[in-house]
């Protein structure tokens, strides 16, 4: 069996696991994957004569049956280069405690992978440079907790006018714009959102007061209205 179709398999089952309600049939799989309807069904046929739990029949669709999974550690190569990159991107531009357990999670998987694999994701030619200082702020990490723990924030920002004005804020995404992460939060005093350079935040105090997820004040809110 070939590198190709073993990687096709693992897609198969991983496309039967994440479909909706409703069976899957080969001509969708076989569109998605760049294939014959034919070689689904060999396919198929493979992966039940060696124990995957797949109900159906050729013309019907296919259902993968709960409590069947995969091997923990299966990656293709596009896949290890992906985790190659994320991993160096977070290494250069998030916080230290984040950059740590982005290369502690990298060695875990090196670890379960076979020699070839190992080797792919330690030599992906894929890089990301730590360029700026200010890409790697020191209000980070407490804003990368704060989202999690949904706790309020009041900031002292710095404006990119020099206007610096103090702020009751919720703290919903961070997302990086070339060398420099925005804050997006809902902003009590404008009562609406605001996106916040974190390197321009020039104090920050973590408040004991939490928020909930409230319908309009929340990051899809943002991203469906913006």
């Amino acid at each position: 069996m070939s590198v190709r179709r073993a990687e096709r398999l693992i897609r198969i089952i991983q496309a039967l696991r994440q479909a909706a309600p409703g069976a899957v049939t080969a001509q969708d799989m076989g569109r998605r994957f760049e294939v014959s309807e034919r070689t689904i069904y060999r396919d198929i046929a493979h992966l039940i004569g060696s124990g995957a739990p797949i109900d159906g029949e050729a013309g019907v669709g296919y259902v993968l049956r709960p409590g069947f999974d995969l091997p923990p550690i299966t990656f293709s190569y596009e896949q290890l280069d992906a985790l190659a990159l994320g991993a160096r991107f977070v290494r250069a531009t998030a916080d230290r405690d984040l950059a740590t357990a982005a290369s502690e999670a990298l060695s875990k998987i090196e670890h379960a992978l076979p020699d070839t694999h190992r080797e792919r994701l330690k030599s992906a030619p894929l890089f990301a440079a730590f360029l700026d200082e200010t890409v790697r702020p020191d209000a980070f990490g407490p804003v990368r907790n704060a989202i999690a723990g949904r706790r309020k924030l009041r900031v002292r920002y710095n404006s990119l006018n020099d206007e610096a004005t103090t702020r009751i804020i919720r703290p919903l995404a961070l997302t990086c714009f070339g060398r420099v992460w925005l804050l997006t939060a809902w902003c009590e005093l404008r009562n609406d959102f605001r996106h916040f350079r974190t390197d321009r935040i020039e104090r920050l105090t973590v408040l004991a007061e939490s928020f909930e997820d409230e319908p309009g004040k929340r990051f899809e809110d943002m991203q469906r209205d913006g």
